[in-house]
């Protein structure tokens, strides 16, 4: 009998033990980030209650990391849900919770490497016990790690999507699905859809959200990604002026406003938000890597520089400029960095009409890219080397900048990044443009141009940028008064402003066609209006003195 209950008692604890560690994870092979959490200031990042997190020890931190999540604070994310997977491997949706973190569904398609992670996370997550809703979320972040071998980006986009929609649709009162689910289904839009009938759908069931939660970072900045377009923006200032508030301490968040408050025009307000934001990346940065510099300053820097040159303030556009020379590290390396690092010089140049500068820039060497991997960053300087080139009338090396962009476009196509081919073709258009009238072809001039127009109308600029280099309707109304039409160059930067407002030039220009066509009214308006853009900015453009002459003739 003693023995009996011995080896009674060695089985219900072998039982209890194999029931506790039956599907005990291997986690050696998932290359997860851990560390200290790197939180600058209080770690305010909004109010978040994640229903779905596993043992009630690691509920705070499941939901820091959600709201980690929902800023695209996605390292610090990465590493809190990892913190979870550590006090609880067995815990299906810390699993879920890096297979997020790691999916950036806005931004690039994700390399390989990542997609592999992606996909052996989710496999460990399957072999776990979990609820019916865990399920559910694993399910759908797998329809896009599912099959990455032999099916497109874009098609798994919209199959996460339609996963979320089928969770949405089935839990119509649960906060976080639906936030998930809008965030999905603003990814899954293609920048070649004008009508932005996804972007309006998804922000539509955030608005409703933000009523009830104006607290939660996610519905916040997802509205924000929802309307960052010039026809949507205006439905999304309210929310612009409210999220930096609501994740004080994310960088991304006090960065995030500045999209809606550039297709606005609201210079100052951008300049004010991108400094915020700059100074938090500055802070994380020190605490995680000292000595070198986030992805998140130098993307804040971008937009610091699109937003003084509008306000025609050099001085702090070309200290950023000195400031990015200086950089020596960055990390991560990725396609915002490499884009800011050359629309910043290439903006400069060409918002001054500077051509000489223009036609000399360089590839900066100082941040460690590999730039053989960035055709599309890589267009912006060579266009504005032909642009300089042209105005400089070294035409036969325009020929070869343009032989250059042709090669940029052809290798995206070869990629596969046909919206990416696409933006340089319209670069290459406009420079065959302004070839065509540099050797006199007028008709030939005016068509490329046009063309031009048509493209960038038909397509949305990329969420890692404030604008394109210069519009290129702005560039027509520039074409039209070199050509001396002043009424359909008038034409064409009114065009512009609709589109692009308060723009330097894009007002300037209107005020000068307004004066060659006699329109007086207009003229005095256009030149007024660039007088109270840049009143705060101190600026030494030549074209403010040309405006005040004006108003002071008039």
């Amino acid at each position: 009998m003693e023995i009996f209950l011995k080896y009674s008692l060695i089985l219900v604890l072998c039982f209890i033990l194999g029931c506790k560690n039956k599907s005990a994870p291997d986690l050696a092979s998932l290359d997860l980030i851990r560390g200290d959490l790197q939180l600058c200031g209080n770690g305010e990042f909004g109010d978040v209650s994640f229903s779905e997190s596993c043992s009630y020890e690691t509920k705070a931190t499941f939901n820091l990391a959600i709201a980690l999540l929902h800023s695209f604070e996605y390292i610090e994310a990465e590493k809190a849900f990892v913190q979870v997977i550590d006090q609880d491997p067995e815990c299906a949706m810390a699993y879920w919770g890096v297979a997020m973190s790691i999916y950036h569904g806005l931004w690039a398609p994700p390399p390989n490497e990542i997609l592999i992670k992606g996909s052996r996370l989710l496999n460990v997550a399957k072999k776990l016990s979990k609820s019916t809703k865990a399920e559910q979320y694993l399910a759908a972040i797998g329809a896009f790690y599912e099959d990455w071998e032999t099916v497109d980006n874009q098609t798994r986009k919209n199959r996460y999507a339609q996963k979320m929609k089928e969770m949405y649709q089935a839990n119509p009162d649960d906060t976080e699905i639906a936030v998930f689910y809008a965030l999905a289904l603003r990814a899954s839009a293609v920048p070649t859809d004008k009508t932005y009938k996804i972007q309006r759908e998804a922000g539509k069931i955030l608005e409703v959200l933000f009523e009830k939660e104006p607290n939660h970072p996610g519905i916040a900045h997802y509205i924000i990604h929802s309307y960052d377009y010039p026809e949507l923006a205006e439905l999304g200032l309210q929310t612009a002026r409210r999220y930096a508030e609501i994740a004080p301490n994310s960088a991304h968040a006090q960065h995030m406003p500045s999209h809606i408050f550039t297709r606005l025009g609201l210079w100052e307000e951008s300049i004010h938000t991108n400094i915020k934001s700059a100074a938090s990346a500055v802070c994380y940065a020190e605490s995680t890597a000292p000595g070198s510099h986030w992805e998140g300053e130098v993307h804040a820097m971008g937009y610091l520089v699109y937003s003084y040159l509008q306000i025609g303030d050099n001085t702090n556009a070309q200290e950023l400029y000195t400031y990015l020379k200086s950089f020596k590290e960055v990390f991560p390396v990725n396609l915002s960095i490499a884009y800011t690092a050359t629309a910043i010089p290439a903006r400069i140049a060409m918002e001054n009409k500077n051509w000489e500068a223009a036609a000399t820039l360089e590839l900066p060497k100082n941040l460690g890219l590999h730039w053989e991997s960035f055709p599309w960053q890589k267009a912006n300087l060579h266009f504005t080397r032909a642009m300089g080139a042209i105005h400089t009338e070294d035409l036969k090396a325009a020929e070869i900048e343009l032989n250059t962009l042709r090669s940029f476009q052809e290798a995206l196509i070869a990629l596969d990044e046909g919206y990416k081919a696409n933006k340089v073709r319209i670069q290459i258009k406009m420079a065959e443009a302004w070839l065509a009238f540099a050797n006199g072809n007028e008709e030939e001039a005016i068509s490329s141009m046009e063309m031009a127009v048509a493209m960038e109308g038909k397509t949305s600029k990329h969420p890692v940028t404030p604008g394109e280099i210069v519009p290129a309707d702005e560039l027509l109304g520039d074409l039209y008064l070199a050509l001396n039409k002043p009424i359909e160059a008038l034409t064409a930067y009114e065009l512009n402003l609709k589109i692009h407002p308060n723009r330097f030039n894009g007002v300037y220009g209107a005020a000068v066609a307004a004066k060659q066509c006699g329109n007086q009214k207009k003229a005095t308006y256009y030149f007024k209006q660039l007088i109270e853009m840049t009143k705060n900015s101190n600026s030494d453009r030549p074209e403010l003195e040309e405006a005040l002459k004006f108003i002071q003739s008039s």
